[in-house]
This record gives C-alpha cells, sequence and structure tokens, in this order.
C-alpha cells in the first residue's frame, strides 16, 4: 500500500490527461494475489513496465488479462473504478470482454510450462515496475519512456525504492525484464538493492505492436529462457 500512496501523490502533466491506479481501486485482488503468491523467496522473479488499459487496469493483476486472472490464476475479487475515468477505458474489472494480448501470451506460456499457478509460483513472481495506467485525453495509453524528462524524475525515484524492497524480500536467482525499459530498471536498481545479484535476462515483450512478437512470441523467450539457464529444457 505505501507505493500506492507515494504514487498517488505524484502529478503529472501534458501528454498525460488520466491516471488509473489500480493498486488502489483494485487493492483486494492485487491484495489476494500478493497474499497467494508472492511469499518469497523467489528464483524467478519477472517484470514489466506498467499496467496496460485491458490487463493490469482491469483486474489489478500484473499482466492482467481477464481470463487468465480469473481462469487460471483463480482471483476473483470486486474491483473498484478510478475516481476519474475516461470514457473510452471504462474500468470493468472482470466483466471487461476485451482481451489483452500482451497478458494472453505471458500467462499462457507460464501456464504451459505449469502444472498449475501454485506450481508456478513456488519459484517465480510476476511484478510491474511501474504501478500507473497514463492516457492522453483521446484515451491513448503513454507508458512511462514516453513521460516527458522533468516528469519521470520523481516516479523513478519511488519505483526505483519499490523494486529495490522487491529483491531484498524475494532474493531472486534471475531477473527477467519483460522489454528493454524493464531490463533497464533491473540494472539501474540491482547493483545497489540487496538481493540484487541475480543475473538479468531480456525477453522480448509481448505487445501486439511488435512485429517479432507477433511472429512467435512465445517459442522466441521460452528459447531464450532456456538458453539463459532459467528454466529448464522440456524432457522428451
Amino acid at each position: 500500500m505505501e507505493l500506492s500512496r507515494q504514487v498517488d501523490r505524484l502529478r503529472f502533466a501534458s501528454p498525460v490527461e488520466y491516471v488509473y491506479n489500480p493498486l488502489s481501486y483494485a487493492w483486494r485482488a492485487y491484495g489476494c494475489y500478493l497474499e497467494r503468491f508472492a511469499r518469497g523467496p523467489k528464483r524467478v522473479l519477472f517484470l514489466g513496465m506498467n499496467p496496460g488499459p485491458w490487463g493490469m487496469a482491469q483486474t489489478g493483476i500484473p499482466f492482467g488479462e481477464v481470463a487468465a486472472v480469473r481462469d487460471w490464476l483463480g482471483i476473483d475479487a470486486p474491483i473498484g473504478r478510478p475516481e476519474r475515468e475516461h470514457p473510452k477505458r471504462p474500468i470493468l474489472g472482470l466483466a471487461c470482454e476485451r482481451s489483452e494480448v500482451s497478458g494472453r501470451r505471458v500467462w499462457g506460456l507460464f501456464a504451459s510450462r505449469s502444472k498449475s499457478p501454485e506450481d508456478f509460483f513456488l519459484e517465480h513472481f510476476v511484478a510491474n515496475y511501474c504501478p500507473l495506467v497514463f492516457m492522453d485525453s483521446g484515451g491513448r495509453n503513454v507508458t512511462p519512456d514516453q513521460l516527458p524528462a522533468r516528469q519521470i524524475e520523481r516516479l523513478q525515484e519511488v519505483c526505483d525504492q519499490h523494486l529495490a524492497r522487491t529483491l531484498e524480500l524475494l532474493e531472486p536467482e534471475f531477473l527477467v525484464g519483460v522489454g528493454q525499459y524493464a531490463e533497464v530498471c533491473f540494472r539501474r536498481v540491482a547493483g545497489s538493492a540487496k538481493g540484487g545479484s541475480g543475473q538479468i535476462v531480456r525477453i522480448l515483450h509481448p505487445s501486439p505492436a511488435s512485429p517479432v512478437a507477433n511472429r512467435g512470441w512465445a517459442p522466441a523467450v521460452e528459447k531464450v529462457l532456456v538458453e539463459t539457464g532459467v528454466w529448464p529444457r522440456k524432457s522428451k
């Protein structure tokens, strides 16, 4: 909750017109996620950039594609709503019928490698670096790397502190950045954080905006994770 309170104090200007904080209005779902799956230490920490408008923004869970959260993770908690919503981006919670492609790819791969969520989370955890969703006046998603430099400094300070604390608690052997932005965050924070001595690995971001990801994200990522020793090879 401390991270949620800290980011709620921040203010953003153009191009950001709307800010959603799922750690606030979807805390019951996120709290359930932490309670069930965050008990450390973990061998592998996956880190994303920030919530997507059809994923964690709706469910409170990192890469939180609705079907994966409800049907695989088994989390079904009431979701509130932000104080100020863009009319094109309403928060419908688990009733949201739109699927987040990135989340479907991420949790689909994890489910294919694990017998159950409990089996997966014995050694893994999935988090986001920044908990906020940013949108411009037209409802277009604005990612943290698109924020003006003057707006990112304090946000980065708060999120770096939380990432350092996460590393200290989970003591991961492998720090897997989902995309370049998350990898850079690991490299900036891990060196001075307790528990941050793990090997940093970058995997392809699952966004459908990436032509490479659309040509077979799961096999490409699985190959990297096996070759770097994060995952064992599947037995034939």
